[in-house]
C-alpha cells in the first residue's frame, strides 16, 4: 500500500512538472508586446477631419509587455497587507530558545507551528500577525527575539469586465493594485472608459478609479490594492474632444464633467514652441454634420464648452502666408500652402482627391488681381476630368489667393428619409425619391391597421417649424416693443414714488410674460386629413414629402382633453352624445378668471375652431363640435394690470401661438 502511494506521487509529480514546462514553452513563444487592434471609428473620424493619425490617449501604454508591470515576488509587505491560504510565513526566533520555521497557510486558512499549535491567520494584516506570534510564543518561553517575514506569497483570483481589453478571470500576485492588473490584463479596449475604472467587492463599488490622474499627474491616489474576487469593472467611454496641431501631446481625449477648450489643451500639455494662440478652431458635429462652429483665442478658451466629437485645431506661428483654397465636393477643403508652378491637379491631389458625387466636367476658379483701376475678379471655368489628367488645357497654373469651388453633381443629395409610426402594417425611417407623394409612403408602409385613427393623425415638417417659429419669434418681438415701450415713458412720467413703484412691478411682471413667450418652440405640425392611400391620391392633401418628414398615426385615444380655466383640468371619455359645455361641467366649470367667450377647440388633426364653427365671438355649442381626440381650452381673461389691457391683439397673439405651438401661455 505505502508503495502505491509512492508510485502515485511520483506520477503526480512527474505529471505537474511537463505541465509545467509545456506553460513555460508556450509562454516563451507569446510576442513581447501586445499588438493594436487598428484604428477606432473615433481615431478613423478625427484623422479624415485633421488630416493627422493621432489616437486615443493612453491606450497605447497597454500594449507594451505584461511583464514588466507584474509586482515583484521580492518587494516587501506592508504592515497593511492581509494573509490568505497559500502565504508562506516565515518564523525565526534567537535568545533562551532558538528556532527556524517556514509554514505555509492551508486551505482553512491555519498554520501550525511547534509547542504553539495550530493558529487561525487568515484575515490578519501582517501587523496583526506578528503581534499574535509574538503573544503566542510569550505564552511558553521568555527572553527571546523574533523576527517574521513573507516567503513566497500567494496568487488570486479577479475579475476582468465591461468594456476591457480582455475581459475575463486573471490569477494575480496577493500584492497587486488596480494598476498592476489593468496593465497585466490590455487595460480598457477603445470604447472602454479611462476615467471611470469601477473596482467592485462584495456588491459594492468601493473606487472609482481615473486613470488620467495617474498617466497626466503621477497620481496614484485610487490605487488600491486588489482582494480576491474582485471585480475591476470598465464601463463605455464618456464623450471625446480631440486637439490636434501645434499642443505638446496632440490626441483623442476622453471627457469628464463640464470640460471646456482651456481643460482639453491643458491635457495636450499646453502649448508648443511654435504655436500661435492668438487663434484656436473648434469643429463641431451639429445637425448631423461637421463645420466650423468658431474661432477664439486663449483668454476665451475657457468659456468654450465641449462636446463629444469636437475636434480643436491649433495654428503654428506662420510668416505674412500664401495659401490657395478648394472647396466643395473635395475631400479635403481648406487652405493649402502656395508655391510657385503648383496647378489645379497639384491643389486637388493635396486635398484628398474629388469626392465620387464630384461634378468633373467643370469647376469654376475665381482669381482676384490688382490693378491701378482697383481690384479686378476673374472667373476661369475649369474640366476637372482634364485638370486631372495633366492636360495643359485644363491643368492651368494657380496663383496665391486662387480659389477653386468643386461642384457636386446636378441634384445631388445622398438619400432623403421621412419616418411613419403608429398604426400602419410596417412602421419605420423610409429613404424617399425626389417628388414621393404621402400616398406612396403609406402605400410602402402596408397601409393602415385597423385601429388606425386618421383623424388624430401628427404630420411634422422642418420647414413648416422653422416658418412657424419665425411667426413666434415676430409676434413675440411685437409684443416686447408694444410692452416695454409703454412701460418707460410711464415710470418717468409717474407724479409720485408709489407710482413709480407700481410701474416697476408692472415692468417685471411684463419681463417674465415676455420671457414665458420667447420660451414657447414651434412644433412644425401640418394638418393633414388622411384617407387610405387609394382614397388620397390625387387630393391636395396627397402632399409630396421632404427630408425630415414624419408622421405618427395613432389609435383612437376615445378621450376629450380640457385645459384652461377650469377647477379640473382633465381627460374623460369621448361620449358622441355630449358637447362642449357637458364636459366643461365635468371639468368642475370655469374659474373666476375664465373667458366663456373665447372658448376654442384643438382637433385632433391640430387645427384649431371655435364651438359651433362661428365666428370669433360665437358662443353655441354641439355635441357635433366634438370628435374622439379633440381638446377643449379655456383661455383666461386679461384683465390683471392695464399693461395688459392697453396692448393691442394681445388676445389674438396668445390664441396664435397656443395653435403653432400646442402651448397655453399664461398670463397675470
Amino acid at each position: 500500500m505505502i508503495k502505491l502511494l509512492r508510485k502515485d506521487r511520483q506520477f503526480y509529480l512527474l505529471s505537474a512538472i511537463c505541465m509545467f514546462l509545456l506553460v513555460c514553452s508556450a509562454a516563451a513563444e507569446e510576442p513581447q508586446t501586445r499588438t493594436s487592434a487598428g484604428p477606432s471609428i473615433m481615431e478613423q473620424y478625427v484623422s479624415g477631419v485633421t488630416g493627422t493619425g493621432i489616437s486615443q490617449f493612453g491606450y497605447d501604454l497597454f500594449e507594451k509587455s505584461p511583464s514588466a508591470f507584474v509586482p515583484s515576488g521580492n518587494v516587501p509587505v506592508g504592515p497593511d497587507y492581509v494573509i490568505g491560504p497559500g502565504d508562506e510565513i516565515r518564523v525565526t526566533v534567537w535568545g533562551k530558545v532558538e528556532g527556524t520555521w517556514n509554514v505555509v497557510v492551508d486551505r482553512d486558512g491555519n498554520i501550525a507551528l511547534p509547542k504553539v499549535g495550530i493558529l487561525g491567520v487568515t484575515g490578519l494584516t501582517f501587523k496583526e500577525l506578528k503581534e499574535l506570534l509574538y503573544k503566542e510564543f510569550s505564552q511558553y518561553y521568555s527572553g527571546f527575539e523574533m523576527n517574521v517575514s513573507m516567503g513566497t506569497l500567494r496568487t488570486i483570483q479577479v475579475y476582468v469586465v465591461g468594456n476591457a481589453k480582455n475581459p475575463g478571470a486573471y490569477t494575480i500576485s496577493s500584492i497587486s493594485t488596480l494598476v498592476n492588473a489593468l496593465f497585466a490584463t490590455g487595460g480598457p479596449s477603445k470604447t472602454g472608459t479611462m476615467r471611470d475604472i469601477q473596482v467592485k467587492r462584495n456588491d459594492k463599488t468601493i473606487i472609482h478609479f481615473d486613470m488620467y490622474d495617474f498617466l497626466l499627474k503621477g497620481d496614484k491616489a485610487g490605487d488600491i490594492r486588489l482582494m480576491p474576487e474582485d471585480v475591476i469593472f470598465i464601463a463605455p467611454a464618456g464623450g471625446h474632444a480631440s486637439i490636434a496641431g501645434s499642443v505638446k501631446n496632440p490626441a483623442i481625449y476622453e471627457l469628464k464633467g463640464d470640460a471646456t477648450a482651456l481643460d482639453l489643451i491643458g491635457m495636450a500639455g499646453g502649448f508648443n514652441d511654435i504655436a500661435f494662440s492668438g487663434r484656436l478652431q473648434v469643429e463641431r458635429i451639429v445637425d448631423n454634420s461637421r463645420g466650423t462652429v468658431f474661432e477664439a483665442d486663449v483668454a476665451g478658451a475657457g468659456d468654450i464648452k465641449l462636446q463629444a466629437g469636437d475636434v480643436i485645431n491649433v495654428f503654428p506661428v506662420v510668416a505674412d502666408r500664401r495659401v490657395v483654397r478648394v472647396s466643395g465636393a473635395i475631400q479635403r477643403g481648406g487652405e493649402y500652402g502656395f508655391s510657385t508652378g503648383m496647378t489645379v491637379k497639384d491643389l486637388i491631389s493635396l486635398s484628398g482627391g474629388l469626392m465620387y458625387y464630384a461634378f468633373d466636367e467643370e469647376a469654376e476658379l475665381t482669381r482676384v488681381k490688382a490693378a491701378n483701376e482697383g481690384t479686378i475678379t476673374e472667373k476661369i471655368l475649369i474640366n476637372l476630368k482634364e485638370a486631372i489628367q495633366g492636360k495643359a488645357g485644363s491643368n492651368i497654373s494657380l496663383m496665391e489667393n486662387d480659389y477653386l469651388f468643386v461642384r457636386a453633381v446636378p441634384e445631388w443629395q445622398l438619400y432623403r428619409t421621412v419616418s411613419i409610426t403608429g398604426e400602419v402594417m410596417f412602421p419605420g425611417t423610409y429613404t424617399i425619391e425626389k417628388g414621393e407623394s404621402l400616398s406612396a409612403l403609406i402605400e410602402r408602409a402596408g397601409g393602415f391597421t385597423r385601429d388606425a385613427y386618421l383623424n388624430g393623425a401628427v404630420f411634422t415638417r422642418e420647414s413648416a417649424k422653422a416658418r412657424q417659429q419665425e411667426t413666434i419669434d415676430e409676434m413675440t418681438a411685437r409684443l416686447e416693443r408694444e410692452l416695454m415701450g409703454t412701460g418707460a415713458a410711464e415710470i418717468s412720467t409717474s407724479l409720485s414714488a408709489e407710482d413709480a413703484s407700481i410701474q416697476q412691478i408692472e415692468i417685471a411682471q411684463k419681463r417674465s410674460f415676455i420671457e414665458a413667450v420667447k420660451a414657447v418652440k414651434a412644433k412644425g405640425r401640418v394638418v393633414v386629413s388622411l384617407l387610405p392611400p387609394d382614397e388620397l391620391k390625387g387630393t391636395p392633401y396627397d402632399i409630396t414629402l421632404e427630408e425630415g418628414d414624419s408622421i405618427h398615426i395613432p389609435e383612437d385615444p376615445r378621450m376629450i382633453y380640457t385645459v384652461g380655466s377650469l377647477y379640473n383640468q382633465s381627460a374623460f371619455i369621448y361620449d358622441k352624445g355630449k358637447d362642449v359645455s357637458d364636459y366643461i361641467d365635468m371639468s368642475g366649470g370655469y374659474t373666476e378668471n375664465a373667458d366663456k367667450k373665447k372658448v376654442y377647440l384643438v382637433k385632433a388633426d391640430g387645427s384649431a375652431e371655435r364651438p359651433g364653427g362661428g365666428g370669433f365671438l360665437s358662443f353655441s355649442w354641439s355635441s357635433r363640435d366634438l370628435a374622439s381626440g379633440d381638446t377643449i381650452i379655456v383661455p383666461a381673461k386679461l384683465q390683471r394690470g392695464k399693461w395688459l389691457k392697453e396692448t393691442k391683439d394681445i388676445t389674438q397673439i396668445l390664441y396664435q401661438i397656443a395653435v403653432t405651438a400646442g402651448v397655453i401661455i399664461v398670463a397675470f
